[in-house]
């Protein structure tokens, strides 16, 4: 049996404190089904706490007063910090989620690290005032910390989006607190720790483990300006929905049923290899998966066999083993969500063309095949829900042009791929599709561009200019007649 990790405190304005109620989170070993961690479960009160030293932080404490270059120097040792215990993170981060060790290096530590790095790059490049001619005058347009933001993060890539959220904001000059998943918590102490060390001032983070009760209670704390959520669309909508009883901002980063879309030039080979690790990404819990696989008619034989023979070849294991390339699902619910929907889709017509129940041998943890359906219709529930976990659809199209309709005919619009011979093709193909991230012969995910959704995949952007940008509210200052700004 694994040791029991415990905790019995809550990281609240930079410290270590005892949290005010008594309930607590176990974390349950998704390939075993055991406990094997356990946290405090923070209270509303414990809420109001971390709100109240955020508020201190920023409207008194010295955060936001420093100079970028001195924000910019706490930060880089916690961007360093993970590049040091890159695979302490990772494993931890497999403990809880499933994720094989292997592809958590990457994924859930290294890249963390990446948004850390590409975050600082974009602050020391960012415009924060500008003189502007305006009608009746000279302006200055200046950039200013929104304040205070919670920061909720999914189970899935807890420490990706937490970088994704802690990074812009902290280096615009705001606190945070951050609300993780009580499928997770056990990661967010290793924040919690790294964040000390590096040296933030009292206030500027707490780290609160909750569940959808308190983050609600978070989201609607009239001490927030701003919040970042990344989640399902339903809870989306709902923090949506709270955040404007306040008028508080909000980025919202959302599902995602994308589909990359195979053209008839298209090397197999490569579209293959290129495709399998992104639609099973994280044992398939990915809001920016390739779940949806479009090829052409006049190949679909050969993408069936290329697709199911390789999708039955990805080797399914504890996801400590680092020959796994395909771990559980996080919780028993998620794996009974993904044996509901491959019934669901038998229902409709589909048909398995490999996978499609518990592999032999893991019937203990949350364990579901890697699935693919054929036969897919873009009506069917299986192409058009998001299902979040090893379950694939391979749909047929007749002309690029139907391709292009089928990709776009979906409620989500996060991500997506194009493979293809001609690369000129691709990127028309690319701008006709409607999504927030395309790729053409492969699949990135650029922490120095905007990432985010179109439709129902989400609100606002993160990363790049244009995600550090949603941290800041804009101030124009009026200039009397005559006087030349500085440097204008």
């Amino acid at each position: 049996m694994t040791e029991l990790v415990e905790h019995g405190q809550l990281f609240i304005g930079g410290e270590l404190t005892d949290p005010l109620g008594k309930d607590v989170i176990e974390v349950v070993s998704p390939h075993t089904g055991e406990v094997f961690g356990r946290v405090p479960h923070a209270a509303p009160g414990d809420v109001d706490r971390a709100v109240a030293a955020a508020r201190r932080a920023f409207d008194e404490g010295p955060w936001p007063r420093m100079t970028l270059d001195e924000r910019i120097e706490v930060v880089a040792r916690i961007k360093d910090a993970f590049a040091v215990r890159h695979e302490e993170i990772a494993r931890v981060i497999s403990s809880q989620n499933g994720t094989p060790f292997t592809a958590s290096i990457m994924v859930q530590a290294l890249a963390a690290m990446m948004v850390w790095d590409s975050a600082i790059t974009v602050a020391r490049d960012f415009t924060y005032e500008q003189a502007r001619d305006g009608v009746l005058g000279k302006l200055l347009v200046r950039r200013e910390p929104v304040g205070v933001v919670a920061a909720v993060v999914p189970w899935n890539v807890p420490q990706f989006t937490a970088a994704a959220k802690l990074a812009p904001a902290l280096l615009a000059g705001c606190p945070v607190i951050l609300k993780t998943s009580p499928e997770t918590p056990l990661d967010g102490y290793l924040l919690a720790e790294i964040a000390a060390e590096a040296g933030l001032p009292e206030g500027v983070l707490s780290i609160l483990p909750a569940d959808r009760e308190v983050s609600e209670y978070l989201v609607a704390h009239p001490g927030i300006d701003k919040i970042s959520f990344t989640g399902s669309v339903g809870a989306g909508k709902r923090v949506m929905e709270v955040a404007a009883r306040n008028l508080t901002r909000v980025t919202l980063e959302l599902g995602g049923k994308s589909a990359a879309v195979i053209l008839e030039d298209a090397d197999a080979a490569s579209a293959v290899a290129g495709i399998v690790p992104f639609a099973w990404m994280i044992n398939g819990q990915a809001c920016v998966a390739q779940t949806r696989i479009l090829v052409p008619r006049s190949r679909y034989d050969e993408f069936a066999d290329a697709f199911a023979s390789a999708a039955g070849a990805l080797k399914v294991g504890d996801p400590l083993d680092p020959a796994t390339e395909l771990g559980p699902l996080v919780a028993r619910r998620q794996q009974q969500r993904s044996l509901d929907y491959i019934r669901i889709g038998q229902e409709e017509g589909a048909k398995i063309l490999t996978g499609g129940g518990v592999p032999k041998g893991f019937e203990q943890g949350w364990y579901v095949e890697p699935t693919l359906f054929g036969d897919v219709d873009n009506s069917m529930r299986v192409a058009r829900e998001e299902i979040f976990g090893p379950v694939i659809c391979l749909l047929p199209y007749g002309d690029e042009a139907e391709a292009v309709k089928i990709a776009n005919d979906s409620d989500y619009g996060l991500s997506g791929s194009v493979w293809t011979g001609d690369v000129e093709r691709g990127i028309d193909v690319a701008r006709r599709v409607r999504t927030g991230t395309y790729s053409v012969n492969t699949f990135s995910l650029d922490m120095l561009g905007p990432f985010g959704g179109y439709k129902n995949s989400g609100v606002g952007r993160e990363f790049g200019p244009e995600g550090y940008g949603e941290y800041f509210e804009h101030k124009m200052i009026h200039l009397p007649a005559g006087y030349e700004p500085e440097g204008a």
